[in-house]
């Protein structure tokens, strides 16, 4: 046996394997992956006792012990100190974000906002959107705001969970989502819905006379984030919040453009740095996990830090951790659940035991 294999197997067995608070299932909402190559192992951090990635070797060791978990990504203070793929897969390689990509399209709006393409978060959507709209409308549609679709409070039936396959097949899928009955009122409680994140979509494209997709190449292009493929509905508009693929080192850049207030490394303002603070203020929460939600991002505590996340079907994550100067992406198999099945807990556990004390020790150690 190589001196590699009995390091890595002293690693699993020093690794802590307890398991967080267990949070309550979520409906899952499977669709058809993007498909993706499936290339060698990458570990691109440094080897040796000047290691960086030295106190983050537990985090490692546990992650590879966790089956659907296919990369781990760890940055702190804009140096990357993780950089690991496991079962064939690798961080500079394209995967399926899933509804992680709901953070990216908020990103979108808040610049939209700022450079005035958009009037603001209480914007009414039925003047953008009136040729969508039903026939004999409900009065409560010319109620729904921007802040709505964002925060998840529109009050329409929910797209996501059972419903996802029906809308998909429907043939307009901006006008099945306007059509939906109302579950409750405007700016009620957290109706998670990707056709929320869809009609959003929309509005930029229609305000801006631009598609999504070169919104996103043109204004987070910058800042190294790269869409390599995104779904469409049938007339044309890119599906918010679902079905996109990017590398999980762009998405870290994409992490890492929140913890540094909207910047790149060389000070480029990219996302308004208010739109930041707005998107992560919690005005509702998820019924299933009881964790908080903002504009496009999920809220909670992990540790004793505040912890700012995005969450894709199947495990796709994404980690903000401002205190420590830390942002962690995660990508794993996405054709499987990740809340039902304790697998996002799984996840939790592993930023709140291993990451979150390695960025701790690296702070304290002035590194």
């Amino acid at each position: 046996m190589t001196k590699k294999a009995l390091r890595r197997i002293a690693l699993l067995a020093a690794a802590t394997l307890g398991a967080a608070t267990a949070i309550a299932a979520v409906p899952s909402f499977a669709q058809t992956p993007i498909p993706r190559q499936a290339p060698e192992r990458s570990s691109n951090a440094p080897d040796g006792p000047a290691n960086p990635q030295a106190s983050f070797d537990a985090a490692v060791a546990r992650a590879e012990a966790l089956e659907p978990l296919q990369t781990l990504l760890v940055a702190v203070d804009g140096e990357r100190v993780v950089d690991e793929g496991f079962g064939g897969h690798r961080t500079d390689r394209a995967t399926n974000i899933k509804s992680a990509s709901k953070s990216i399209v908020s990103a979108l709006v808040g610049i939209a906002i700022d450079r005035g393409i958009l009037e603001g978060t209480d914007q009414k959507i039925a003047p953008i959107l009136k040729d969508k709209l039903p026939t004999d409308p409900d009065p409560r549609l010319a109620e729904i705001t921007i802040g709505n679709l964002l925060s998840m409070q529109a009050g329409l039936e929910r797209t996501s969970g059972g419903n996802y396959g029906g809308w998909v097949a429907s043939r307009d899928w901006v006008a099945n989502a306007l059509a939906r009955p109302f579950v409750a009122d405007p700016g009620g409680p957290m109706l998670y819905s990707t056709g929320s994140t869809h009609l959003l979509s929309a509005i930029l494209t229609r305000a801006s006379g631009r598609s999504t997709l070169q919104l996103a190449r043109d204004w987070l292009g910058p800042a190294g984030v790269s869409i390599t493929a995104w779904e469409r509905d049938p007339q044309g508009i890119y599906l918010g919040g679902n079905q996109m693929a990017m590398t999980p080192r762009s998405l870290l850049n994409f992490g890492a453009l929140y913890r540094n207030g909207g910047r790149t490394a060389k000070g480029e303002p990219i996302i308004p740095e208010a739109w930041i603070r707005q998107s992560w203020e919690p005005r509702t929460a998820s019924r299933y996990s009881g964790d908080l939600y903002g504009y496009g991002w999920f809220e909670l505590r992990l540790a004793g830090h505040d912890v700012h996340y995005g969450w894709g079907y199947g495990g796709q994550m994404l980690y903000v951790i401002p205190d420590l100067k830390t942002t962690v992406v995660i990508t794993s198999d996405a054709t499987s659940p990740s809340a039902r099945s304790g697998y996002k807990s799984d996840l939790h556990a592993l930023v709140a035991d291993e990451i979150i004390p390695a960025a701790e020790a690296r702070q304290a150690a002035g590194g």
